[in-house]
């Protein structure tokens, strides 16, 4: 009887040998993810002073710390309330399994988990959470084969970094920087307990739900630390009635959501990993000039509904306004701010980017600076004169043109810098006749604008071009002749501190001497002219208006010595505004408020504008004017005809 009993026992001995063999086949490379670990990580993006601006993740919200970074009081914490004997056993606590195979069957049921730190990241990397023995017995055959492949260093570094602490945080850095905003070496011992108690529950225990209950379980870890002699008297007590802030707030802790827009979608194509890939990228853009921005194009939005609704209350004509604005450097065409829509809560589209607007005469310095360059001065004469264009339709229908000034009237002779400083239509439809419109088109496609008419609407901005574009061509201004294309990314450094640094694109369109003859006029536009509401006391400001027809569109496009800045309203429908509404009234006081402001706090800034040497000033008729070798003292012209008839 008794030899038949061990041969039992030999055969159930070996049945289960081979049973847990077979097992142990089927999921022996169900640790690799462990062993290999590549967690996802969280993207986070920076502004040029190294101040936090968002983060971006995919499903998992993570930032990594290396064990060598992890405070020794966090890993005694941790191992006093989960696993006091971790750096003893071989990944399973045989005492610790014999109470809890007690305890289950007093109980007919699987209740005490007896889990070690290694079953438990097992647990949470490679198996279920079910209770069921099979599950427990792969947990158990996968502990002590990870305990053979990684150190116990490794072991704690993957579990720290790996498990949910409540509230959308993984890993114990991510928590220390949402719930305390905090690096895990300023903690204090209460917020490490706090932190170490959260794994167990953490949905229970999230201190922003239920602060009561984690502040209870964070009690817990501190008695066991002083139960095992691991902490004195003294930090027992103060640990104990100290009550930790916690925060709470959005996983992303987005500032700027346009911003971030538009540089996911330029990486997105090389960095399919973006998202996941624990990237640390530096923007351009400056938090401080941002959060003006944002209230500058709101403070110009209410403006504009208040006069909507003051004039006719029964009427609107800004149901779907909105607005944008970019802010850069002069010299380096770095974006320091950039705003695509008054709420992007209420909408996601970004105008600064994705909108294509007629600029209206904010396109007028441009053809104004081809006339420059090809020896035209700032007091040479222009004919500002009423004339009907006659052209043919598609169907040969034979349909008359007679543009306007703004103000209705002409003044017959109108010197240069007078007619871009008052934004005169007929002034500038004659200069451009005289100039050629082959001989315009080619320049303006040469200094980078698109998609141009090869007719005389081209003198008005009857194109469209987006607020971004638009900044570009403006640099041609600022940046003294040589034209910046924008751009929004510093830099970008992988986990392995590896960091590519981003550089300007320029062109070389025009001298400084040449543009400064522009700055001068459009320094004028802002003293005395259409774009006087954009004036800031003491800072000199050079700016053009735009207007297009029927007010659909309004514009201040301008810069002081340092910065430069674009804004724009409209109704997203281009449906007109009021005809009240122009780029002077409605844009030039946003583009002013962000200035004023940012004055403030920069106060260093250059104020004035300089002039270059080769440029000299002569007075003509009775007014001190710039000059230079190419645009010289021009020679007094009249005109005899005030109205004539052209065909085109």
């Amino acid at each position: 009887m008794i030899k038949k009993l061990f041969i039992l026992a030999g055969i159930l001995s070996l049945s289960l040998f081979i049973w847990l063999v077979f097992l142990y086949s089927q999921i022996r490379f169900d640790i690799q993810n462990i062993v290999d670990y590549k967690p996802r990580l969280t993207t986070q993006f920076f502004d040029k002073h190294g101040e936090h601006v968002a983060n971006i993740f995919e499903k998992e919200h993570r930032f990594f710390i290396p064990y060598k970074d992890i405070p020794p009081r966090i890993i005694e914490a941790l191992v006093a309330i989960e696993d006091t004997q971790f750096f003893e056993h071989n990944g399973i606590n045989t005492e610790a399994i014999s109470r809890a195979i007690i305890k289950d069957v007093k109980l007919m049921k699987l209740a005490e988990g007896a889990s070690t730190l290694t079953q438990q990241l097992v647990k949470t990397m490679s198996l279920t959470r079910d209770k069921k023995l099979v599950r427990k017995v792969k947990e158990i055959l996968l502990a002590l084969r990870l305990e053979s492949l990684l150190t116990k260093e490794e072991i704690i570094e993957r579990y720290l970094n790996q498990v949910y602490f409540g509230h959308g945080y993984y890993g114990i850095k991510t928590a220390a920087q949402g719930y305390f905003h905090k690096h895990l070496d300023e903690l204090t011992l209460k917020e490490i307990a706090l932190l170490v108690g959260l794994p167990r529950a953490p949905s229970f225990y999230d201190p922003t739900k239920n602060f009561k209950f984690s502040l209870t379980r964070a009690n817990q870890v501190i008695r066991r630390l002083y139960t095992l002699g691991w902490i004195n008297k003294a930090e027992y007590k103060e640990s104990l009635n100290y009550i930790p802030i916690v925060h709470k707030e959005t996983l992303t802790k987005n500032q700027a959501p346009y911003v971030i827009d538009v540089v996911v979608k330029q990486l997105k194509k090389d960095l399919p990993n973006l998202k996941t890939g624990g990237y640390k990228i530096q923007l351009t853009i400056d938090l401080k000039a941002q959060k003006i921005a944002q209230e500058a194009i709101k403070y110009g939005y209410d403006r504009i509904k208040k006069r909507d609704i003051y004039i006719d209350t029964n009427r609107s004509t800004t149901k779907t306004l909105n607005g944008a604005m970019m802010v850069l450097e002069n010299n380096s065409g770095k974006i320091l701010a950039m705003v695509g829509g008054v709420d992007y809560r209420k909408s996601s589209f970004n105008r600064a980017y994705q909108s294509q607007r007629q600029p209206g005469s904010a396109a007028k310095p441009f053809l104004y600076q081809v006339a420059l360059n090809l020896g035209y001065s700032t007091a040479t004469n222009l004919v500002d004169i009423s004339r009907t264009y006659k052209y043919r339709t598609s169907n040969n229908i034979v349909k008359k043109w007679q543009p306007r000034n703004y103000e209705k009237d002409f003044k017959g002779l109108i010197p240069f810098r007078e007619a871009l400083v008052h934004s005169r239509n007929l002034a500038t439809i004659n200069l451009v006749t005289e100039i050629g419109i082959d001989v315009l088109h080619s320049k303006l496609k040469y200094y980078g604008f698109k998609n141009i008419p090869f007719d005389l609407s081209i003198t008005l901005g009857s194109f469209g071009i987006s607020l971004v574009d638009l900044s570009k061509q403006y640099t041609l201004f600022s940046n003294k002749g040589i034209q910046n294309t924008p751009y929004i990314i510093q830099s970008i450094t992988d986990t392995d501190e590896q960091t590519i640094v981003f550089e300007q694109e320029k062109k070389y369109i025009s001298t400084p001497s040449q543009t400064y003859l522009m700055t001068s006029i459009l320094s004028d536009v802002v003293k005395s002219g259409t774009g006087r509401q954009a004036r800031v006391k003491g800072l000199e400001i050079a700016g053009k208006t735009g207007t297009t027809n029927k007010n659909i569109d309004a514009w201040f496009c301008g810069y002081s010595p340092t910065i430069q800045t674009i804004v724009w309203y409209g109704n997203d429908d281009n449906a007109p505004m009021r005809r009240t509404e122009t780029g002077g009234r409605t844009a030039a006081p946003t583009f002013s408020y962000f200035y004023k402001r940012w004055l403030k706090i920069h106060p260093e800034m250059k104020r004035s504008f300089d002039k270059p040497k080769d440029v000299f000033s002569s007075t003509v008729n009775g007014k001190e004017e710039f000059f230079t070798k190419i645009s010289n003292i021009p020679k007094i012209e009249y005109v005899e005809q005030e109205h004539s008839d052209i065909q085109f």
